[in-house]
């Protein structure tokens, strides 16, 4: 392995465009169910199964391709399930009725499942790990975009030309980004599978049991379990909180929203210096102690614009800790990292679903200051203990 090339540098490019798709297409749907429940003649539960069945097509596949991965090359599947991607949203485009929408967003969100995490492998694959940090916060800058565009491409499309056009619109984007990764896989030779000098075993239960035997392993997937459930779970409450207290309307709440995105680019623009100053171990506690400011900030703000700075820290401070999280995840189990790293995707969604279920549980029963000052009390701890976990393992 060496340092990036330019001919690496694109190869990254590309999987960050990939990222892009497959981030936007998680919230597309987001903004339509008030028009799939007029022209479906849905009720709102049902409306709501075209965003649930891509999350859980989406978190079910993850531990499925990081074996497939490690066996067939990992940048050429990410090519492939890209181009899966196409048909899925071709499929929901043409949908003429709601259960046939239910099965193409199922489908999506089964070949999405594959592209983020197999990214990750692959660049765990090729670049050293001195130069992974920077390598990921290059190739997230694609994911934040389509976790802030996904939203707004899906309203945007719905208010103007019809939401079938947002499907239509990703198509086209899945369809061109396949076929640019097939391409650049068959042209550069360092995108081809990486062998690693211990081969594992085959099938998803053996190559899970290798990573989970690691303890440092264990460590990282309960941390970014835990992290997934206190800030994404109090997350997806902000804009209604904003809406119910500061009477701003859902668009503008949801716009405010865009502030994370930002906070989320400043730390890729500056990751270089963050990782020199900071290193691993002060960027996960800076990290956990900025949301926790942002939270306990939102929790005491007496004015709707205290949610722009507090968004942004959010947003700044998790990308310290994930993109810390996400780099040591490419290297705890390399002989099968297609595997770990997807594991590792999956205590993330599945951190993230148990979280939303229970912020709405204290948000129903204590309402959103004790949930917000909840987040604010636990990031820090999450943080300073993996710092504290971080700096004991690099001693070893």
């Amino acid at each position: 392995m060496h340092q990036p090339d330019p001919q690496h540098r694109r190869a990254v490019l590309l999987l960050s465009f990939a990222a892009f798709a497959s981030a936007a297409s998680a919230r597309l749907c987001d903004p339509m169910l008030p028009k799939l429940e007029q022209v479906f003649h849905a009720t709102p539960e049902q409306a709501a199964q075209v965003v649930s069945s891509f999350s859980v097509a989406y978190g079910l596949l993850q531990v499925f391709f990081g074996p497939l991965g490690d066996r067939v090359g990992k940048y050429r599947l990410i090519a492939c399930t890209t181009l899966a991607c196409t048909a899925g949203s071709l499929g929901a485009m043409l949908a003429h009725s709601m259960g046939w929408l239910v099965v193409a967003r199922l489908l999506t969100g089964a070949s999405a499942a594959g592209i983020i995490p197999l990214s990750m492998a692959w660049i765990g694959d090729t670049i050293p790990y001195e130069y992974r940090q920077t390598t990921l916060a290059r190739f997230l800058a694609g994911q934040i975009v389509g976790v802030i565009g996904g939203q707004f491409i899906g309203g945007v499309f719905t208010d103007t030309l019809g939401f079938r056009w947002a499907f239509a619109f990703m198509a086209a984007t899945y369809l061109v980004v396949g076929l640019w990764v097939l391409y650049e896989s068959f042209t550069n030779e360092r995108t081809q599978h990486v062998r690693h000098a211990v081969a594992g075993p085959s099938g998803v239960l053996p190559q899970a049991r290798i990573v989970l035997g690691v303890p440092w392993a264990r460590v990282i997937l309960a941390t970014v379990f835990v992290e997934g459930l206190a800030v994404f779970g109090t997350l997806a409450f902000v804009p209604s909180y904003l809406h119910l207290r500061f009477g701003l309307s859902l668009t503008l709440a949801g716009a405010l929203m865009a502030a994370f995105g930002i906070g989320g680019f400043s730390y890729t623009l500056f990751a270089r210096q963050f990782v020199s100053r900071l290193g691993e171990v002060g960027l996960a506690k800076l990290g956990g102690g900025l949301i926790g400011v942002a939270w306990l900030m939102l929790a005491a703000g007496p004015a709707w614009f205290w949610a722009l700075p507090a968004s942004y820290l959010v947003g700044l401070g998790y990308y310290m800790l994930h993109n810390t999280l996400q780099t040591n995840a490419t290297q705890m189990a390399p002989q099968v990292r297609g595997t770990a790293v997807s594991l590792f995707a999956s205590a993330f969604f599945l951190g993230q679903s148990l979280g939303v279920v229970l912020a709405s549980l204290v948000l129903a029963r204590f309402g959103p200051s004790v949930l917000f000052v909840l987040a604010g009390l636990a990031l820090p701890l999450i943080g300073a203990g993996f710092s504290r976990a971080l700096g004991r393992h690099h001693v070893r």
